[in-house]
């Protein structure tokens, strides 16, 4: 399968992107670490919520819609699609608690891995910024995604899962079709995120 664009496009429109958005690279950051919060606060459910449909709203807007498809005519689609899940996101009423110590654990992972792992692994890869993919593109967000909805209490819709499942899966073959080794973690998100749909939904946790 072949690519529109070459690896070398890829990463310049991490560079026009991140040079055009800064410094809203931080306050996307400061909004995730906000939602770290806000997961043991009860009754913040919707305000967690909120700011996921905010993240997946401002990738397709900021990159799928204005960067990206400067390279790939599919960025309009994955636009729309990302727009799908902020809408899921801002019109679902999710719970969030500690889920235990195997799914606590695994959300954890994915969230440390989302915010620190993810970009000192570029890092040490070579990728310097600009020219790097930061918290608030679609990969690491993901990551960060799928490590919340861990989260979740149920029961829980099955339907906010759909689109960052399936950005999981988009993002992987984009991994080794263009060589970006840590957007390998997105395998181990689509795992959780598959676990999550197949869960059954009849027992409550007991955080509120």
């Amino acid at each position: 399968m072949s690519l529109p664009f070459s690896h070398a496009q890829f990463f310049e429109v991490f560079q026009r992107y991140n040079e055009a958005v800064w410094p809203s690279q931080v306050a996307l950051t400061l909004l995730a670490l906000a939602v770290v919060a806000l997961l043991f606060v009860p009754g913040r459910g919707r305000v967690v919520s909120a700011i996921l449909a905010a993240l997946w709203a401002w990738m397709a807007i900021a990159y799928h819609f204005t960067f990206f498809r400067a390279i790939n005519p599919a960025a309009t689609l994955f636009g729309v699609v990302f727009l799908a899940g902020a809408a899921a996101f801002a019109w679902s009423n999710l719970r969030f608690g500690w889920p235990g110590p195997a799914r606590g654990a695994f959300g954890t992972a994915l969230i440390a891995y989302a915010l620190a792992g993810y970009p000192l692994l570029g890092a040490a890869l070579g990728q310097s910024y600009p020219a790097a993919p930061t918290f608030g593109l679609p990969c690491p967000t993901t990551l960060f995604t799928a490590g919340v909805l861990l989260f979740l209490q149920r029961p829980y819709p099955r339907h906010v899962l759909v689109v960052p499942f399936a950005w999981t899966l988009v993002g992987t073959l984009g991994a080794v079709l263009l060589g970006v080794p840590q957007d390998f973690g997105l395998i181990v998100a689509a795992a959780a995120l598959a676990g999550l749909a197949l869960a059954p939904m009849k027992r409550k946790e007991s955080f509120a």
